[in-house]
Protein backbone atom coordinates (compact mmCIF):
# COMPACT_ATOMS: atom_id res chain seq x y z
CA UNK A 1 0.00 0.00 0.00
CA UNK A 2 3.21 2.53 1.01
CA UNK A 3 4.77 1.63 -2.30
CA UNK A 4 1.30 2.26 -4.30
CA UNK A 5 0.82 5.44 -2.83
CA UNK A 6 4.38 7.03 -3.31
CA UNK A 7 3.96 6.01 -7.09
CA UNK A 8 0.59 7.75 -6.74
CA UNK A 9 2.12 10.93 -5.10
CA UNK A 10 4.96 10.91 -8.11
CA UNK A 11 2.69 11.08 -10.36
CA UNK A 12 0.29 13.64 -8.83
CA UNK A 13 3.35 16.18 -8.86
CA UNK A 14 4.71 15.65 -12.09
CA UNK A 15 1.23 15.91 -13.90
CA UNK A 16 0.78 19.49 -11.58
CA UNK A 17 4.18 20.00 -13.07
CA UNK A 18 2.83 19.89 -16.59
CA UNK A 19 -0.76 21.31 -15.31
CA UNK A 20 1.76 24.70 -14.29
CA UNK A 21 3.62 24.47 -17.37
CA UNK A 22 0.33 24.94 -19.45
CA UNK A 23 -0.57 28.21 -17.20
CA UNK A 24 2.25 29.51 -18.88
CA UNK A 25 0.73 29.37 -22.06
CA UNK A 26 -2.60 31.38 -20.92
CA UNK A 27 -2.69 34.95 -22.41
CA UNK A 28 -2.46 37.52 -19.08
CA UNK A 29 -5.83 38.74 -19.71
CA UNK A 30 -7.41 35.54 -19.73
CA UNK A 31 -4.94 34.45 -16.82
CA UNK A 32 -6.99 37.13 -14.30
CA UNK A 33 -10.38 35.43 -15.69
CA UNK A 34 -9.16 32.37 -14.81
CA UNK A 35 -7.89 33.90 -11.09
CA UNK A 36 -10.76 36.54 -10.68
CA UNK A 37 -13.41 35.53 -12.59
CA UNK A 38 -14.17 31.77 -12.88
CA UNK A 39 -13.31 30.21 -9.65
CA UNK A 40 -15.98 31.70 -8.22
CA UNK A 41 -18.93 31.48 -11.21
CA UNK A 42 -20.67 28.57 -9.93
CA UNK A 43 -22.16 26.36 -12.95
CA UNK A 44 -25.57 23.99 -12.56
CA UNK A 45 -25.33 21.31 -14.27
CA UNK A 46 -29.25 19.89 -15.18
CA UNK A 47 -28.90 15.90 -16.04
CA UNK A 48 -31.83 13.75 -16.47
CA UNK A 49 -31.11 9.75 -16.38
CA UNK A 50 -33.16 7.04 -17.62
CA UNK A 51 -32.89 4.16 -15.59
CA UNK A 52 -36.04 0.96 -16.51
CA UNK A 53 -35.54 -0.34 -12.83
CA UNK A 54 -35.91 2.25 -10.84
CA UNK A 55 -39.16 1.82 -8.21
CA UNK A 56 -41.99 3.03 -9.50
CA UNK A 57 -41.98 5.15 -6.08
CA UNK A 58 -38.57 6.78 -7.33
CA UNK A 59 -39.53 8.11 -10.15
CA UNK A 60 -38.48 11.86 -10.21
CA UNK A 61 -36.03 11.46 -7.80
CA UNK A 62 -34.45 14.34 -7.23
CA UNK A 63 -30.02 14.31 -6.55
CA UNK A 64 -27.72 17.61 -5.82
CA UNK A 65 -24.57 16.36 -6.13
CA UNK A 66 -21.64 18.62 -5.29
CA UNK A 67 -17.92 17.75 -4.61
CA UNK A 68 -14.70 19.31 -3.47
CA UNK A 69 -14.68 22.18 -1.77
CA UNK A 70 -11.37 22.20 -0.21
CA UNK A 71 -12.43 24.24 2.79
CA UNK A 72 -9.51 26.55 3.77
CA UNK A 73 -8.23 26.79 0.77
CA UNK A 74 -9.64 30.19 -0.99
CA UNK A 75 -12.55 28.57 0.19
CA UNK A 76 -14.53 29.84 3.63
CA UNK A 77 -17.55 29.93 5.67
CA UNK A 78 -19.48 32.81 3.27
CA UNK A 79 -19.34 30.93 0.26
CA UNK A 80 -19.90 27.50 2.07
CA UNK A 81 -23.02 29.61 3.02
CA UNK A 82 -23.84 30.96 -0.78
CA UNK A 83 -23.33 27.24 -1.89
CA UNK A 84 -25.84 25.91 0.87
CA UNK A 85 -28.25 28.24 -0.54
CA UNK A 86 -27.80 26.98 -4.08
CA UNK A 87 -28.60 23.79 -2.80
CA UNK A 88 -31.49 24.26 -0.86
CA UNK A 89 -33.10 26.59 -3.38
CA UNK A 90 -33.23 23.20 -5.94
CA UNK A 91 -35.25 21.55 -3.18
CA UNK A 92 -33.51 18.09 -3.43
CA UNK A 93 -35.55 14.44 -2.43
CA UNK A 94 -31.12 13.28 -1.80
CA UNK A 95 -28.12 15.09 -1.15
CA UNK A 96 -24.37 13.96 -1.99
CA UNK A 97 -21.23 14.94 -1.54
CA UNK A 98 -18.36 13.14 -2.59
CA UNK A 99 -15.45 14.50 -0.59
CA UNK A 100 -12.47 17.36 -0.07
CA UNK A 101 -14.58 18.93 2.46
CA UNK A 102 -11.06 20.29 3.56
CA UNK A 103 -7.84 21.03 1.37
CA UNK A 104 -5.41 19.84 3.90
CA UNK A 105 -7.07 20.33 7.83
CA UNK A 106 -10.52 21.78 9.69
CA UNK A 107 -8.14 24.15 11.72
CA UNK A 108 -10.68 25.84 14.48
CA UNK A 109 -13.93 26.06 12.58
CA UNK A 110 -15.52 22.32 13.19
CA UNK A 111 -18.62 23.76 14.43
CA UNK A 112 -19.59 26.84 12.16
CA UNK A 113 -18.78 24.08 8.99
CA UNK A 114 -21.12 21.67 10.76
CA UNK A 115 -23.48 24.51 11.57
CA UNK A 116 -23.88 25.60 7.76
CA UNK A 117 -24.12 22.33 6.42
CA UNK A 118 -27.03 21.58 8.70
CA UNK A 119 -28.99 24.52 6.65
CA UNK A 120 -29.40 21.68 3.74
CA UNK A 121 -32.37 19.56 4.19
CA UNK A 122 -33.14 16.70 1.73
CA UNK A 123 -36.61 14.57 1.37
CA UNK A 124 -34.75 11.08 1.93
CA UNK A 125 -31.31 12.57 3.44
CA UNK A 126 -27.75 13.96 2.67
CA UNK A 127 -25.19 11.64 2.52
CA UNK A 128 -21.50 11.70 2.10
CA UNK A 129 -17.76 10.05 1.64
CA UNK A 130 -14.41 10.83 2.40
CA UNK A 131 -12.03 12.33 -0.39
CA UNK A 132 -7.95 12.04 -0.43
CA UNK A 133 -7.35 15.61 0.84
CA UNK A 134 -10.08 14.58 3.91
CA UNK A 135 -6.86 11.93 4.84
CA UNK A 136 -4.24 14.46 4.91
CA UNK A 137 -5.12 15.58 8.45
CA UNK A 138 -7.86 13.68 10.74
CA UNK A 139 -10.03 11.96 8.84
CA UNK A 140 -12.16 10.65 11.50
CA UNK A 141 -12.56 14.19 12.50
CA UNK A 142 -13.60 15.48 9.31
CA UNK A 143 -16.05 12.50 9.39
CA UNK A 144 -17.51 13.64 12.81
CA UNK A 145 -18.24 17.45 11.25
CA UNK A 146 -19.76 15.90 8.50
CA UNK A 147 -22.31 13.56 10.82
CA UNK A 148 -22.60 16.77 13.05
CA UNK A 149 -23.79 18.67 9.64
CA UNK A 150 -26.79 16.13 8.89
CA UNK A 151 -24.63 14.14 6.35
CA UNK A 152 -24.35 10.51 7.05
CA UNK A 153 -20.55 9.59 5.90
CA UNK A 154 -20.76 6.62 4.39
CA UNK A 155 -17.31 4.83 5.12
CA UNK A 156 -17.45 1.38 3.24
CA UNK A 157 -21.21 1.33 4.13
CA UNK A 158 -24.68 1.75 3.15
CA UNK A 159 -28.14 3.16 3.79
CA UNK A 160 -31.43 2.06 2.90
CA UNK A 161 -33.66 4.81 1.33
CA UNK A 162 -37.61 3.35 1.92
CA UNK A 163 -40.65 4.59 0.48
CA UNK A 164 -43.67 2.79 0.89
CA UNK A 165 -42.90 -1.09 0.19
CA UNK A 166 -40.16 -0.07 -2.24
CA UNK A 167 -36.50 1.13 -1.58
CA UNK A 168 -33.02 1.94 -3.24
CA UNK A 169 -29.84 1.58 -1.00
CA UNK A 170 -26.88 4.40 -0.99
CA UNK A 171 -23.56 2.86 -0.55
CA UNK A 172 -20.23 4.80 0.03
CA UNK A 173 -16.57 3.63 0.18
CA UNK A 174 -13.19 5.29 1.16
CA UNK A 175 -10.65 7.01 -1.20
CA UNK A 176 -8.83 4.58 -3.65
CA UNK A 177 -6.03 6.70 -2.92
CA UNK A 178 -5.79 7.39 1.15
CA UNK A 179 -8.51 4.97 1.77
CA UNK A 180 -9.03 1.13 1.34
CA UNK A 181 -12.43 1.21 -0.43
CA UNK A 182 -14.42 -1.73 0.35
CA UNK A 183 -17.69 -2.61 -2.39
CA UNK A 184 -18.23 -5.68 -0.63
CA UNK A 185 -18.56 -4.26 2.63
CA UNK A 186 -20.53 -1.41 1.33
CA UNK A 187 -23.12 -3.40 -0.31
CA UNK A 188 -23.66 -5.86 2.49
CA UNK A 189 -27.11 -5.35 3.17
CA UNK A 190 -28.37 -4.99 -0.65
CA UNK A 191 -31.75 -6.58 -1.44
CA UNK A 192 -31.67 -8.67 -4.24
CA UNK A 193 -32.58 -6.48 -7.68
CA UNK A 194 -32.27 -3.58 -5.35
CA UNK A 195 -31.37 -0.35 -7.50
CA UNK A 196 -28.21 0.99 -6.01
CA UNK A 197 -26.21 4.43 -5.84
CA UNK A 198 -22.38 4.13 -5.03
CA UNK A 199 -20.41 7.58 -4.19
CA UNK A 200 -16.62 7.14 -4.39
CA UNK A 201 -14.84 10.56 -4.44
CA UNK A 202 -12.57 8.91 -6.64
CA UNK A 203 -14.36 8.37 -10.31
CA UNK A 204 -12.03 6.05 -11.91
CA UNK A 205 -13.36 3.28 -8.89
CA UNK A 206 -15.91 3.04 -11.60
CA UNK A 207 -14.36 0.18 -13.11
CA UNK A 208 -13.99 -1.76 -10.18
CA UNK A 209 -18.18 -1.15 -9.58
CA UNK A 210 -19.27 -1.75 -12.76
CA UNK A 211 -18.33 -5.28 -12.05
CA UNK A 212 -21.26 -5.56 -9.31
CA UNK A 213 -25.01 -4.48 -9.33
CA UNK A 214 -24.57 -0.68 -8.99
CA UNK A 215 -26.79 1.42 -11.57
CA UNK A 216 -25.49 5.12 -10.95
CA UNK A 217 -22.02 5.87 -9.02
CA UNK A 218 -21.48 9.57 -8.08
CA UNK A 219 -17.91 11.47 -7.70
CA UNK A 220 -15.77 14.19 -7.88
CA UNK A 221 -11.48 14.41 -7.45
CA UNK A 222 -10.47 15.27 -10.87
CA UNK A 223 -11.79 19.19 -10.72
CA UNK A 224 -12.27 18.20 -13.89
CA UNK A 225 -8.59 19.31 -14.94
CA UNK A 226 -9.00 23.08 -13.12
CA UNK A 227 -7.63 24.01 -16.30
CA UNK A 228 -9.18 22.46 -20.01
CA UNK A 229 -7.97 23.85 -23.19
CA UNK A 230 -10.18 23.10 -26.98
CA UNK A 231 -9.42 20.25 -28.43
CA UNK A 232 -7.63 19.34 -25.80
CA UNK A 233 -9.81 18.89 -22.37
CA UNK A 234 -7.80 18.57 -19.01
CA UNK A 235 -4.22 19.53 -19.12
CA UNK A 236 -3.12 17.13 -16.28
CA UNK A 237 -5.08 14.79 -14.29
CA UNK A 238 -4.71 13.23 -10.74
CA UNK A 239 -4.50 9.49 -10.20
CA UNK A 240 -7.66 7.57 -9.95
CA UNK A 241 -9.44 10.55 -11.55
CA UNK A 242 -7.63 9.66 -15.47
CA UNK A 243 -10.10 7.95 -17.11
CA UNK A 244 -13.32 9.67 -16.29
CA UNK A 245 -12.25 13.55 -15.46
CA UNK A 246 -16.03 14.88 -15.84
CA UNK A 247 -19.28 14.96 -17.05
CA UNK A 248 -21.59 11.56 -18.13
CA UNK A 249 -20.40 8.41 -18.61
CA UNK A 250 -21.31 4.88 -19.51
CA UNK A 251 -19.35 1.67 -18.34
CA UNK A 252 -19.33 -1.67 -18.88
CA UNK A 253 -20.10 -3.47 -22.44
CA UNK A 254 -23.75 -3.51 -21.73
CA UNK A 255 -23.25 0.66 -21.10
CA UNK A 256 -26.11 -0.15 -18.20
CA UNK A 257 -23.81 1.42 -15.54
CA UNK A 258 -23.97 5.19 -15.33
CA UNK A 259 -20.94 7.54 -14.04
CA UNK A 260 -21.13 10.74 -13.22
CA UNK A 261 -18.02 13.24 -12.30
CA UNK A 262 -18.84 16.79 -11.01
CA UNK A 263 -16.15 18.99 -11.37
CA UNK A 264 -15.88 20.52 -7.74
CA UNK A 265 -16.63 23.52 -6.32
CA UNK A 266 -13.30 24.35 -4.73
CA UNK A 267 -9.77 24.39 -6.26
CA UNK A 268 -6.35 22.50 -4.81
CA UNK A 269 -2.74 23.25 -5.71
CA UNK A 270 -3.44 26.77 -7.19
CA UNK A 271 -6.49 28.99 -7.13
CA UNK A 272 -7.18 28.89 -11.14
CA UNK A 273 -10.12 27.08 -13.25
CA UNK A 274 -10.14 28.16 -16.69
CA UNK A 275 -12.87 26.45 -19.08
CA UNK A 276 -13.50 24.97 -16.10
CA UNK A 277 -16.14 26.05 -14.20
CA UNK A 278 -17.35 25.02 -10.18
CA UNK A 279 -20.24 22.70 -10.35
CA UNK A 280 -23.48 21.99 -8.87
CA UNK A 281 -25.11 18.97 -10.37
CA UNK A 282 -28.57 18.42 -10.47
CA UNK A 283 -29.99 14.93 -11.50
CA UNK A 284 -33.44 13.76 -11.86
CA UNK A 285 -34.09 10.41 -12.15
CA UNK A 286 -37.29 9.01 -14.42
Amino acid sequence: MSNKKNISRRSFLKKSALWMGGLLSIPPLSYGYATLVEPGWLQVERISLTFPTLPEAFKGLRIVHFSDLHFGFHFDIKQLMSVAEKIQAEQPDIVCFTGDLVDYALGSHNKEISSVLNTIRAKYGCYAVLGNHDYYGDASAVAAVLEAGGFRCLRNSGSRVQQGNQSIWIAGVEDMWEGTPDLKAAMNMVKKEEWVLLLSHAPDFADVAVLESIHLQLSGHSHGGQVRLPLIGPLASVPYGVKYPCGLYQVGKDKSFALYTNRGIGVSVRPIRFMCRPELTVLTLV
